[in-house]
């Protein structure tokens, strides 16, 4: 089945590049009035107007994912300016800084979480109630990352936030089948984005000492993710691949085939666990009691 998005309403945060303004442009060209929101608005205009240019119906608004004051705002003009909502992308994140357990600072990790988890809890949240107002069903994608399928040495913050993301879209499909909103976690590798580079746009109220105590360190380091950001694919190709995936109606959106062996290995460690579980003296009597929930 095709789906037919024609004069559907979709809000993007961090619409303003990367993978949020291919999204904007792939579901624009197949008739959505796309809301791009983006706490980046010197850029966000810049690509509001180039999206403008080829004929989609746009609104640009900023937003800071971290405050659900601003995620309000931003539906309630969506509504008042295109009617309805009918999707939303969770799509603004942040990479964070590489660094050790012990060494990792307390504000880039709080900020990490802010916008990576509660950024997408408060999108869901705000926009959840307008798309069941349409009485037409639609959308929620939030995007993950391959990290969040499996722990990340010395990116801890990236991975758990990006696991509690799939999480998240775990619970939400569940929730929200019966209004006929289809929820799915966008779970690439690495994809051509500037996601290295999002301390640029970190809030004053993360301030940290990290920054500049470590600039020539952090500067190296970047310089590597750099590199394998740009080996990734392009954001346009992933953002034909989310529509194809929305037509078969995915919970987990792949990018990359190519990690099927290690994500594999990864559940086969669970099933060991859960045949260990069984074989113990201690707890194997509750193989056959009844699941109630989880």
């Amino acid at each position: 089945m095709t789906i037919d998005f024609s004069n559907k309403t979709a809000i993007i945060s961090g619409a303003a590049g990367g993978i949020g303004f291919a999204l904007a442009r792939e579901f624009g060209q197949l008739g959505m009035k796309v809301v791009m929101a983006d706490i980046d608005q010197n850029t966000l205009k810049v690509s509001a107007d180039t999206l403008s240019s080829e004929g989609i119906k746009v609104l640009a608004c900023a937003l800071d994912v971290t405050d659900f004051a601003q995620w309000q705002d931003v539906v309630k003009a969506a509504k008042e300016h295109f009617g309805a909502v009918h999707m939303l992308v969770n799509n603004a994140g942040v990479g964070g800084i590489p660094a050790s357990i012990d060494k990792t600072d307390n504000a880039i990790w709080q900020w990490v979480m802010d916008v990576n988890v509660t950024g997408v809890m408060y999108g869901a949240k705000a926009s959840t109630p307008a798309i069941k107002e349409s009485g037409e069903g639609g959308w929620i994608i939030n995007v993950a990352s391959m990290a969040g399928m499996g722990g990340v040495p010395y990116s801890s913050a990236y991975a758990a936030s990006k696991a509690a993301v799939v999480s998240m879209t775990e619970s939400w499909a569940v929730e929200l089948k019966s209004h006929n909103i289809h929820v799915s976690a966008l779970c690439p590798a690495f994809v051509k984005t500037r996601i290295h580079e999002s301390v640029r746009t970190k809030q004053e109220k993360y301030a940290t000492s990290v920054l500049k105590e470590n600039a020539e360190k952090l500067k190296k380091g970047f310089g590597q993710a750099a590199a394998l950001v740009e080996s990734g694919i392009e954001a346009e190709l992933l953002a034909k691949r989310v529509v194809e995936a929305l037509n078969s109606k995915q919970l987990y959106i792949f990018t990359h085939p190519n990690y099927r062996e290690p994500i594999a290995g990864r559940a086969k460690f669970i099933d060991k666990a859960f045949a260990d579980a069984q074989n113990s003296p201690l707890v194997q009597h509750l193989i056959d009691e009844e699941i109630t929930s989880l």
